[in-house]
């Protein structure tokens, strides 16, 4: 554990000089973060580690030698970061259990340089750089330059105020297009740009480079008779500063949270870059009664808008087995905070996959959400390379029973062949459970494997006779009398499922959800499907020469057939339940979109609405999409959809629509 956090300590003060001494950021934000956050862990959980040197003990790093060194009165600290909703809760819990009824400012966190701002008279004097928050760098003669920034205040008085510096995205893109004219490197981004542009020794550079400047905090606002930062936000416009229009004052944490989505929407449309939200406590009084850590004060947060894509180590390629027994290398990832959530693990799909992306272990990788939902593994960054990476290398036999596994030519899937492999069977048991299967509830991925281990549900038909187990059940940790009640009761509710979900969940090869449907549909029972030959199901939409095959061998293999009799006996539904679809002409033959939450209906069951009612459902906004249906929060789909004159309905519309 020490090591681990002696590296941590090497790996962040590294990055500090790369990146304010050399203006070489070699780290992106979300990787500096999470090195941080693991140091400050690792700090809280080990005091005895805790070292005077570490970077959490000081804001920034140290001062270049090419500017004089400022010493600020009062620290320029840095805010505290939080990253999901939960997070923003236990900000605000603090700040409750101090006895505080906590009001909140919410400002944009703008994507630039800090900077301290200081007059005499109404005189700009001295303008620095945050540096390491106690000392910074002179940088008056590149600030006078910026035309937002007031070189005589409306009042004649002596003051001090801070804000960020930064470069709009269109300034950025006409200087980009003219250094590629120039054969001169691109800048990378606004908050680079701006960094470096007021580090030039010669003010002229700087004036070209059309800098802005948002003000946003009075560092002792109590001098001037200001009780609240709202209050300290307008004495700043009144005195001449560029205060930021989307400040707002806001009465407690839920309503912070519904603007933080308000602004995440609108974040693209600014001409400014943005990475997040400033929250403060406005009552001044209740600030100083909160106090400040040695890094942060104690009374604010930033929450950062999650990544699009960041970047993490790819420290391993693991195997796992499906229910059909396909072979699936996974990346097992550096934890890395992305769109709100921790991500440890991505599917690498196949081995081609990982071959035409030419991934090694040890890599630095890109990952994002694909769909916003499940994490992929973009590329490798080739030029962080060490030298010290692995060749990816194919297993040649299971990882669950070691027995070989074969690739068909012209296939891009390895598949374990042993029938009685324990992972293709606890696969098939969790498929079978799940959601949009039988829809057990409480049946998760650890409760299966600790029944099939202990040997109470080898096959699908043995959940519908768990109770015979009660006794043994009932005395392993972590299963209570409620739990196991609950659970038998999940069981017997999936019996009067309709047949689809059971023709998806015993895991006929090649049949989804979707086609489930469709052959529920089209038989009626399973009994029905059980009849039919490969030339008849061939002749329905969606089902080709390999499923219709795959159908009738399912069915006229004896293990399957016994398999389906036992859940007869049990009195599982073999019928399907809706026979008959209720046309409803507000929806029929229409395309919606589902965004937000939605009061009185759940997504799913809309869905199944709209189905049976002659509609069809889709994840993403389209020309082709007739309606928008909205609820509570909704996210961009509502923008899009405006921009196409799409039809919307908002909860009341679609209740009078059903």
């Amino acid at each position: 554990m020490k090591e681990r956090y002696e590296e941590l300590i090497r790996i962040i003060n590294e990055a500090n000089y790369q990146y304010y001494v050399l203006d070489n950021p070699t780290f992106t934000d979300q990787e500096f973060d999470k090195y941080y956050r693991e140091l400050q862990n690792l700090e809280e959980k080990y005091p005895e580690l805790n070292d005077p040197n570490s970077p959490t003990k000081r804001v920034g790093s140290k001062v270049i030698d090419k500017f004089e060194k400022v010493n600020h009165k009062i620290p320029m600290f840095s805010l505290q970061d939080v990253f999901n909703e939960e997070e923003l809760e236990d900000f605000d819990n603090k700040i409750v259990k101090a006895g505080i009824e906590p009001e909140y400012v919410c400002e944009l966190k703008i994507d630039g340089l800090s900077v301290s701002l200081l007059y005499e008279k109404g005189l700009l004097v001295r303008a620095a750089t945050r540096g390491d928050g106690v000392t910074g760098e002179d940088i008056t003669h590149n600030v006078k330059t910026i035309k937002t920034v007031p070189l005589k205040l409306n009042e004649p008085i002596d003051i001090e105020v801070r804000g960020e510096i930064y470069m709009n995205k269109a300034t950025l893109e006409k200087l980009n297009r003219e250094r590629a004219k120039n054969n001169e490197p691109l800048l990378q981004n606004v908050r680079n740009a701006a960094a470096g542009s007021v580090r030039q020794l010669d003010s002229k550079i700087a004036a070209k480079r059309n800098l802005d400047v948002w003000i946003y905090h009075l560092p002792n606002p109590l001098d001037y008779g200001i009780k609240t930062q709202f209050e300290a936000l307008e004495f700043m416009k009144k005195l001449g500063f560029k205060v930021n229009p989307n400040n707002r004052l806001v009465g407690n944490i839920k309503e912070v949270w519904d603007y933080i989505n308000v602004i995440s929407e609108k974040r693209f449309d600014l001409p400014y870059e943005i990475d997040g939200m400033v929250v403060k406590l406005n009552n001044l009084e209740d600030q100083n009664a909160l106090g400040n850590t040695a890094h942060h004060p104690k009374w604010a947060a930033a929450y950062k808008f999650p990544a699009l894509e960041v970047l993490t180590k790819l420290e391993d390629i693991i195997f796992t087995v499906g229910r059909t027994g396909k072979i699936t290398p996974n990346a097992v990832l550096e934890p890395v905070i992305l769109m709100g959530s921790t991500i440890r693990r991505a599917t690498l799909h196949n081995e081609d996959y990982v071959i035409a992306k030419d991934l090694k272990i040890g890599d630095v990788v890109s990952i994002r959400k694909a769909g916003d939902v499940i994490p992929e593994v973009v590329e490798a960054i080739k030029e962080r390379r060490t030298g010290v990476e692995k060749d990816f290398e194919m297993i040649t036999s299971c990882p669950m029973c070691n027995e070989p596994i074969k690739r068909e030519d012209k296939q891009t899937d390895w598949f374990c062949l042993n029938p009685h492999c324990p992972a293709k069977k606890i696969e098939g048991l969790i498929h079978f459970a799940s959601r949009d299967a039988m829809n057990i509830e409480g049946l998760g991925i650890q409760i299966i494997e600790d029944l099939y281990n202990l040997g109470y549900v080898k096959t699908i038909d043995e959940f519908y006779d768990i109770k015979k187990y009660e006794e043994e059940i009932l005395q392993l940790e972590g299963y209570g009398r409620k739990s196991f009640d609950n659970m038998l009761e999940a069981i017997d509710n999936s019996k009067s499922n309709s047949l689809e979900r059971l023709l998806f969940g015993i895991g006929i090869p090649g049949i989804g959800k979707k086609t489930a449907k469709i052959l529920a549909e089209r038989f009626n029972s399973i009994d029905n499907l059980m009849l039919a030959t490969e030339e008849e199901l061939y002749q329905i939409n969606d089902i080709g020469k390999i499923l219709s095959k795959n159908i009738v061998d399912f069915f006229q293999n004896e293990i399957n057939i016994e398999l389906i009799n036992k859940l007869k006996d049990y009195g599982i539904n073999m019928i399907y339940l809706q026979t008959v679809k209720k046309i409803n002409e507000n929806f029929a033959n229409k395309k919606f979109v589902i965004t937000g939450s939605l009061s009185f209906i759940t997504r799913e069951e809309l869905k199944t609405l709209i189905e049976d009612s002659g509609g069809a459902t889709t994840e993403s906004v389209s020309k082709n999409v007739n309606v928008l249906i909205v609820g509570e929060n909704p996210g961009s789909k509502l923008v899009k959809a405006q921009n196409l004159n799409i039809e919307i309905w908002n909860e009341e519309t679609l209740k009078e629509k059903i």
